[in-house]
């Protein structure tokens, strides 16, 4: 091990104050689970659309260019790792990006 690297490691504990760092297991699986959700192009393109104001399915599905059903699918993934919220309007469903899905989109 480098010196500089066991110099630095011993001022934090070792391994065990290295350890201690890590989050909990079930925030390193939340991590990991939006890291997932935001691994397709199409679901970030949805959340930069959605960063710029809220949207219906049929305006995401025209600027997407792809059919409902897989627009459906990728819309729930985002929805269910906290990214976006949907919200009935009438006949409309109307998607609006979260505080959360704010930090991975930015508008413009």
């Amino acid at each position: 091990m480098p010196d500089v690297i066991r110099d630095d490691l011993v001022q934090i504990g070792g391994i065990a104050g290295l350890r201690a760092r890590l989050p909990p297991a079930e925030r390193i699986g939340e991590i990991s689970a939006t890291h997932h959700a935001l691994s397709d192009p199409v679901r970030v393109a949805i959340l930069h659309l959605l960063s710029v104001q809220p949207l219906c399915v049929c305006v995401i599905r025209e600027c997407m260019g792809i059919s409902g059903s897989k627009l459906s699918y990728h819309l729930n993934i985002l929805r269910e790792n906290g990214l976006i919220v949907s919200e009935q309007q009438g006949n409309w469903m109307i998607y609006r990006i979260t505080e959360k899905g704010g930090m991975f989109a930015e508008a413009g």
